[in-house]
């Protein structure tokens, strides 16, 4: 059995689970719309709903965000990683701020600069940041003693034992921290966008929520898992490429 049928199997049977309970009653339309009606929903939006909008405009704000994030984690987890003194000082309080929920810091983001775009990337960029500094923090102290004293006897510099031996090394574990906060981002954007927004997917499953539309609510859960799964594979493309040095796994 190919990859690929192998990765639709789940998904086709839980579809067909679907399917069937919605033929049959199992559950009221309430709970359980039929797919039909998802699709239906899922079509209107698109055409006289300008879905596309939507979906440019979260796009924007999880890149912005994202971007935000993983540049000062890349920065503040490689300081960390590197250097012992800095890890002494900061690695406690960082610690301890990342054991709290990015959306427990919205009341004091919206108090620090408002209600409107600025608080939403702020919080997409703290949600990306944390997962982007213990994978980077993580990958940097993990890189093997013995690669690191190949590169002092080959008599490189610091900036040369970095970018030559430690960060190639490190590559697979940033690289697992930039998609865990990518995929915070995603998860923090739906929050984000319940505040005064008019605008983005986030709104669009509140607003049908509202309205009691489940049908909305799910066309919209799919959309947003898409466009999240399309963002990631596209990560994953960079990562592939940048790890091409690698020997391939027997």
């Amino acid at each position: 059995m190919s990859r690929l049928a192998t990765a639709l199997l789940v998904p086709a049977l839980l579809f067909g689970l679907w399917s069937v309970s919605a033929a049959q009653g199992w559950l009221p339309e309430q709970l359980l719309p039929a797919p039909t009606a998802v699709w239906d929903a899922l079509a209107e939006t698109a055409v006289g709903g300008d879905l596309s909008a939507d979906i440019l405009i979260s796009l924007q704000r999880v890149g912005e965000g994202f971007a935000l994030g993983a540049l000062a984690g890349l920065g503040f987890g490689g300081a960390i990683g590197l250097s012992r003194t800095l890890r002494a000082l900061f690695d406690p309080l960082f610690l301890l701020l990342a054991q709290v929920p990015p959306l427990a810091w919205i009341p004091l983001v919206i108090l620090a600069v408002g209600i409107d775009e600025a608080m939403k990337v702020t919080v997409i960029a703290w949600a990306s940041f944390v997962p982007v500094v213990l994978g980077v923090a993580q990958g940097i102290r993990d890189v093997p003693e013995p690669l690191r004293e190949l590169g002092r006897a080959l008599t490189f510099d610091p900036w040369d034992l970095v970018s030559r031996i430690v960060f190639p090394a490190a590559v697979p574990a940033i690289f697992t921290g930039l998609r865990e906060g990518l995929a915070n981002a995603w998860q923090t954007l739906v929050a984000a966008e319940l505040f005064a927004s008019s605008e983005g997917l986030g709104y669009l499953i509140s607003l049908g929520r509202q309205l009691f539309q489940l049908d909305l609510v799910l066309a919209m859960v799919l959309v947003l898992g898409i466009v999240g799964l399309s963002v990631n594979g596209a990560l994953a493309l960079v990562e592939r490429r940048l790890l091409r040095w690698q020997a391939p796994a027997s």
